[in-house]
């Protein structure tokens, strides 16, 4: 069984003891992905990615723990949130999910 994202609370899919289940778990949690995307460039404050992405900070916090548990995503305390390299790595190759996700989004009723 993988080791859970956060102790006492088990990543949903990760019963099946298989790594790849919990990375596509934590992927589809809203926001996730545009976080990810936000962080491509350049590091980022709590703030910064708060206002670019406009959801609550409860949630920017909840995603941006769970990106760190999974090593995608570093707190420096001079720069703020950055990529780790496998973040890097994977922002690279989910970029045309990330272009459909936002494409498809914009269909949705308000």
């Amino acid at each position: 069984m993988t080791k859970p994202l956060r102790p006492g609370k088990p990543a949903r899919g990760s019963a099946s003891g298989r790594p790849i289940m919990v990375l596509l778990d934590l992927l589809g949690r809203r926001w996730t992905l545009r976080l990810l995307w936000e962080l491509r460039e350049k590091p980022r404050r709590f703030r910064a990615l708060q206002d670019a992405i406009g959801a609550s900070p409860a949630i920017v916090n909840e995603r941006l723990r769970e990106l760190r548990d999974a090593k995608l995503v570093v707190l420096d305390d001079t720069s703020g949130y950055c990529l780790t390299s496998l973040g890097g790595e994977l922002v690279t190759l989910l970029l045309p999910l990330h272009v459909w996700s936002e494409k498809w989004a914009r269909h949705l009723p308000k």
